[in-house]
């Protein structure tokens, strides 16, 4: 405690400093120094840390569109990879498989008679 009483702001050179900035270890005034999520950080220090946390923030809104975006783009492409298949199925001939179950008395017109 002898090296605190001892030390001056650093930024008014005329006053005693109270505490030392967690961050930078300088010593400063009660005007200069604040406590912010349970340190005790300048003005300086606490200006930057600020700055990182909304920084830090930004990214989650990039990390929820990313996702909705891939999703959204891999169901366009299964929806025209089963766009595909149907097209090809449908260009099948009808008589490429004439002697199926599909192909009996009922769908030529016969019926039970």
């Amino acid at each position: 405690m002898a090296a605190l009483a001892a030390q001056r702001c650093l930024n008014h050179g005329e006053r005693e400093a109270i505490a030392r900035c967690v961050e930078c270890r300088g010593f400063f005034c009660r005007e200069c120094i604040t406590e912010h999520d349970e340190r005790i950080l300048c003005g300086a220090c606490l200006q930057a840390s600020v700055t990182k946390s909304a920084e830090a923030r930004r990214p989650l809104v990039r990390g929820a569109v990313l996702p909705a975006t891939a999703a959204l783009a891999g169901m366009l492409v299964a929806w025209f990879c089963f766009f595909l298949i149907g097209r090809g199925l449908l260009a099948i001939p009808s008589d490429f498989h004439p002697e199926t179950i599909w192909a009996g008395r009922w769908q030529i017109g016969g019926g039970d008679e």
